[in-house]
């Protein structure tokens, strides 16, 4: 299962305590967790906002929500990266990387494009990491715009968010 890009079932999302991941002794979450805390606080602020923002304005207040719920969260985080012996101290950056191991890519447009995905899958598969959210709060509904990516993620067990769990691999 490598580079694929799935979508949540809203259905599950709604029904999420908005509190949850705030509550409760501090743990390690996994990507999974992390991911349905996120898009939990996503859906709520596009719910509230709507479209048409700045994506720095969006970015700012997950980040804020996120920290409210007890995350630690770096917005526009440089990344280095070594590719064939060479060095780049800010080859890329990242809207959102929350408790250091998941990607957030925030876009703020119409209609994503098809390299949107493909890019946060090349973060993902630079930093070595299993899972991103690519958020659109530019689309109509949050369902339209909620996408996560994932590289070489084995670990769905406990995702409640996964669609199409029934279909063999």
């Amino acid at each position: 299962m490598r580079g694929e890009i799935e979508f949540y079932n809203l259905d599950a999302i709604v029904m999420m305590d908005s509190r949850e991941g705030a509550k409760g002794p501090k743990k390690a979450l996994e990507a999974e967790e992390l991911s349905a805390i996120v898009v939990d606080a996503a859906f709520h602020i596009h719910k509230n906002l709507g479209p048409g923002l700045l994506e720095s304005v969006y970015e700012t207040v997950l980040a804020r929500a996120l920290v409210k719920r007890g995350l630690c969260v770096e917005r526009q985080k440089p990344v280095t990266f070594e590719y064939d012996d060479m060095r780049f101290d800010e080859g890329l950056r990242l809207d959102l990387l929350v408790n250091g191991q998941l990607v957030v890519e925030l876009k703020s447009v119409e209609t994503l494009a098809p390299v949107h995905p493909k890019q946060l899958l090349t973060y993902l598969r630079l930093l070595k990491l299993p899972l991103g959210l690519l958020i659109n709060f530019g689309s109509a509904t949050f369902k339209e715009g909620c996408k996560r990516v994932v590289n070489n993620h084995q670990s769905f067990a406990s995702s409640r968010l996964r669609v199409n769990q029934d279909k063999p691999r």
